[in-house]
């Protein structure tokens, strides 16, 4: 760790030394990182990932952290902060080209600023692109797959290569980039030519309706269990009498089953067993297996 902290030095890349993760996630749960290493553009990024790899050191990508729950101790290697990233929106035409560290709502913001349509959807989606990518996230019938057309990225031996996005083995929340190891750089979008008027409108009334459903005055990592074949995992935890359920400071929000929310003083271990116990009555009482659609970061 001594070695990559002179050559991240060398190279000029910004780093702190056991950074609170809390600090970096809506979750605001989680040790520190050994390193936490803050890029400020796509070379600087790869010089990073091509260091880590070369020391031996483990390395985590992180983007706005919204979908993320840390370990209580941390992590034992180099988080990149992608939103560090001085990222910015390319328009050429009806296509949109994104950094990884551009966040969503940018992103939407810029294409009701061209009148263009297709990304109502993703308004208060909290991430950034690299991440919503990565996970092909989703929300009120659409799909980053929907727009997504390429997208550049570092492969695991260090090229930079780009991807159409009929290749990327887009699902819901799924994307090839979970077993590849690729590290998402930059995507590009088509979106269709549209009255601001109403993509402002419905950009309005997905939010109205997020602040309306969500738990978004607690801290959380959204969605905490994926949408099982047939059913949906907020309705099946409140029909096993859940609402309310409590493990430490953790709990399954009040406002809406599908959250596990941060009380105050919420532990990962909080967390985890919150979500062990939740799915262990739902298997009981109505046979659906829950899946967790948060990420855990182990140490």
């Amino acid at each position: 760790m001594e070695q990559l902290k002179q050559l991240l030095t060398a190279a000029d890349i910004a780093y702190k030394e056991n950074e609170p993760l809390a600090a970096h996630c809506t979750f605001k749960i989680g040790g520190p990182a050994r390193l936490f290493v803050q890029p400020v553009d796509h070379a600087q990024l790869c010089r990073a990932v091509a260091l880590c790899k070369a020391q031996g050191v483990r390395y985590y990508l992180l983007g706005n952290g919204s979908n993320i729950l840390f370990a209580d101790e941390g992590y034992n290697g180099a988080v990149l902060d992608i939103s560090s990233m001085q990222d910015a929106v390319q328009v050429h035409g009806t296509q949109l080209t994104a950094g990884a560290g551009v966040r969503l709502s940018a992103l939407c913001k810029t294409a009701l600023e061209h009148g263009l349509t297709g990304l109502e959807f993703a308004y208060g989606i909290p991430g950034t692109v690299g991440g919503a990518v990565y996970m092909n996230a989703g929300a009120y019938g659409g799909e980053m797959k929907d727009v997504l057309t390429t997208v550049q990225y570092l492969t695991a031996e260090g090229e930079i290569k780009e991807a159409a996005a009929a290749e990327l083995d887009l699902r819901y929340r799924h994307s090839i980039f979970e077993e590849n190891g690729g590290c998402i750089l930059s995507a590009q979008f088509a979106l269709t030519p549209g009255e601001p008027e109403a993509i402002r409108a419905k950009m309005d009334e997905l939010m109205a309706k997020r602040l309306d459903k969500q738990p978004l005055d607690k801290p959380s990592a959204g969605s905490t269990f994926k949408r099982p074949v047939g059913a949906f995992a907020a309705a099946l935890i409140d029909q096993c009498g859940l609402r309310g359920y409590r493990h430490g400071g953790a709990a399954v929000s009040e406002k809406h089953c599908g959250f596990v929310v941060n009380l105050g003083g919420a532990t990962c271990a909080d967390v985890l067993a919150l979500c062990d116990e939740v799915r262990a009555v739902v298997k009981e009482k109505t046979g659906y297996d829950l899946e967790k659609e948060i990420r855990v970061v182990k140490a």
